[in-house]
């Protein structure tokens, strides 16, 4: 009992640090496949001691130190002839006599890197261009945000195994590219903006709804999305899409509270007691949407899919109650996310907007013309949003079997379970 109660300890910790040993092993070997290895194998070290030894004071530490001893191993055996490591090996020089590296890497980084951030740093690596778009972001989302390649495809729609080929991929091209690592100059940076603002919010969103586990969420990659953002908004203030995804983060992360009752299982937005909604992110987030509107309206820009987004969620965040809300705006508002973000996922949501603004009949002819769409082919949330509507339209038996068909697909035990007494209880 021990033995599991610490390995449940071991893998929050992993969860919450991975990234950040990921990203600073990187910065020294400037190898992301490299990294990645040597940061399983500070996890394996810390499977092998910490049971015996008890969990360290500082574990993020104690395993970014073993990870990069690990590094030192594997790059002592390398041949360095060539004069392009000779950066690398006064830094592994460094950190062998236990003199400080990251002090010698901040005094180059202050000169060159306005982020100073080995986390963001990494995402906007990952996103070279050698890369086309769907390699970069699963190959970021594995190495930052920590999600298997079980999660990554159900968040892209896409089999198991394409995701697993694309990281592969991934990692030899940003090698046989000897792509460096440090930040590119301000015109590569813009490039690359829009993949990486997408791998921050697909992070985010793990952390907001978990794919797998038994927990509802996964509040440490709500935090360090929400840390990104931020960061973005500094690095680009009058980026109308940075800050309407700070916006979104802002006011989705103010409900977290709320999401959830007392045993940890999920309380949907309409039940969700609004008290309990942290009314400082809100004001972040309207902040920053207002800011990303005045900027776009400026310019005679329409607002991009963030701010849109942004803009739903300020509908809500505005509300008094469940019962107060402004559907035909959001409805209107996901007609013009369809238009900026066409998917069909997007076309579910508009779905459900227009069932609240127009009856769930009006909802229902939406989603029904979705349902051969390859894509939401395993997708939980179309047999779900599906058997709502049909128990508001009383047609009970069709949505029994909707729940209980989201509930087998649904890969998250707290889903699952609320898809299975949404079911259960249209059996009378």
């Amino acid at each position: 009992m021990a033995d599991s109660a610490t390995h449940q300890r071991i893998d929050a910790v992993w969860r919450i640090e991975c990234a950040k040993i990921v990203a600073g092993v990187a910065r020294l070997t400037r190898d992301v496949g490299l990294a990645e290895e040597c940061a399983q194998d500070a996890l394996v070290a810390a499977l092998e001691h910490w049971p015996a030894d008890g969990l360290p004071d500082n574990a993020g530490a104690w395993l970014m130190a073993t990870a990069k001893r690990r590094a030192l191993d594997v790059l002592r055996h390398r041949q360095m002839s060539e004069r392009k490591h000779g950066d690398l090996l006064l830094d592994l020089e460094a950190l062998e006599s236990h003199v400080e590296p990251d002090f010698v890497d901040a005094l180059a980084e202050r000169q060159a890197d306005p982020i100073g951030d080995d986390l963001l740093r990494l995402i906007f690596i990952a996103c070279h261009p050698v890369l086309n778009t769907d390699a970069r972001l699963a190959l970021t989302l594995r190495l930052l945000g920590g999600l298997t390649t079980d999660e990554i495809a159900r968040a892209f729609l896409v089999p198991e195994p394409t995701v697993a080929q694309r990281i592969v991929r991934a990692k030899k091209a940003l090698a046989a590219a000897r792509v460096p690592f440090e930040l590119p100059a301000a015109p590569a940076l813009a490039e690359r903006l829009a993949s990486v603002l997408e791998v921050v919010y697909l992070i985010f969103n793990e952390g907001y709804t978990a794919t797998r586990g038994d927990d509802w969420m996964r509040p440490a990659l709500c935090d360090e999305a929400l840390r990104l953002g931020r960061m973005l908004a500094t690095l680009a203030p009058d980026a109308p899409e940075v800050l309407g995804l700070a916006a979104l983060m802002e006011l989705q992360a103010s409900r977290t509270a709320a999401r959830t009752d007392a045993q940890g299982d999920p309380v949907l937005l309409a039940a969700q007691d609004r008290a309990r909604w942290d009314r400082l992110l809100i004001r972040r987030g309207l902040a920053a949407l207002e800011r990303a509107q005045a900027l776009a309206a400026g310019r005679g820009e329409p607002l991009g899919p963030y701010a849109l987004q942004a803009s739903i969620a300020a509908c809500h965040a505005r509300a008094p109650s469940a019962d107060a809300t402004d559907w035909p705006a959001i409805a209107a508002l996901y007609d013009a996310l369809a238009q900026a973000l066409p998917s069909p996922v997007v076309e579910l949501n508009r779905a459900v907007a227009v069932a609240m603004a127009f009856g769930p009949a009006a909802g229902l002819e939406i989603v029904d013309r979705l349902a051969a769409e390859p894509r939401l082919a395993q997708y939980q949330w179309l047999p779900s949003v599906r058997g709502d509507l049909l128990e508001k339209l009383g047609r009970r038996a069709e949505a029994r079997a909707e729940f209980e068909r989201a509930a087998a697909l649904a890969g998250n035990a707290r889903e699952q379970a609320l898809l299975r007494e949404r079911a259960r209880r249209l059996q009378d």
